[in-house]
């Protein structure tokens, strides 16, 4: 790895393949394999060899690429990348998206349920570690893995408190349930799209659950059970992971890094 001195700052430059051996000794890809339908890893490479600069965000899209390149990325690391365990042909959308990468020799890297469930870079660690929780607990099955976690705040707060903490206020999240009891001491964190896990957090006796996509199905079963769910939104529970790559890409790589907010409401 060279170093070279830019705008007074030094920057960090390595090979395509440096990062990618970097990212699998972080994130364990081959684990999740026979679970996620995310092709994890390098999804569309770049002619030129050399990374200085990584962008991260949570979606592959053609505005996320836009920016990216605009910004002199090599590379754009995401949650959600652009293919999904099955053929696509290279038309419409698709070939734009991939157009647009190879404009801008933009590489792309893509990590699903890893970055979900990894103990220290994963969206569902980083949100309990910002709640200070501890006696943290693997929770929320997904096809035999653990995604998510469980804990105890070290001191009570308001349901309100929480989602202020996490998400802002009241008006960023999508929904809030508030059918349990106050004020909350333990709770679990599934990322994304698991309302589902509800049940689980139900069988702990938790007083939160705390999810990204909110569910019909879920109101009833929460208020007969008694328990607070908090329908964060399924971006705003998933930008966490990335930002963690991105601040250990920069302390322990050196790389420049750039974090691409394209907030979906939803």
């Amino acid at each position: 790895m060279s170093i070279l001195l830019c705008d007074l700052a030094i920057i960090a430059e390595m090979q395509l393949y440096e990062l990618d051996r970097s990212l699998r000794d972080w994130l364990p890809l081959s684990e999740f394999e026979a679970i996620d339908p995310s092709a994890n890893g390098l999804q569309v490479e770049r002619r030129g060899p050399e990374v200085r600069h990584v962008a991260v965000a949570v979606d592959a899209c053609l505005e996320s690429f836009r920016r990216a390149g605009e910004l002199g990325a090599e590379v754009l690391f995401v949650h959600h990348g652009i293919f999904w365990g099955k053929e696509q042909t290279v038309t419409g959308a698709q070939y734009e998206r991939l157009r647009t990468l190879f404009d801008h020799d933009l590489a792309l890297y893509a990590v699903h349920l890893p970055l979900d469930q990894h103990p220290e870079l994963g969206n569902n660690a980083v949100m309990m570690r910002t709640l200070a929780a501890g006696r943290l607990e693997p929770f929320g099955s997904f096809k035999g893995s653990q995604i998510g976690y469980a804990g105890r705040l070290p001191e009570p707060l308001r349901l309100e408190q929480v989602v202020e903490r996490l998400f802002g206020d009241r008006s960023k999240v999508l929904s809030m349930l508030p059918f349990g009891e106050e004020p909350i001491e333990t709770l679990g964190v599934v990322s994304g799209g698991a309302p589902a896990a509800v049940e689980e957090a139900i069988e702990r006796g938790l007083d939160l659950f705390i999810t990204g996509d909110a569910s019909h199905q879920v109101y009833h079963r929460a208020l007969e059970a008694g328990i607070n769910v908090v329908f964060g939104g399924h971006y705003a529970t998933e930008t966490w992971g990335v930002c963690a790559v991105a601040a250990r890409l920069e302390a322990e790589l050196g790389l420049k890094t750039s974090f691409i907010d394209l907030p979906t409401g939803l």
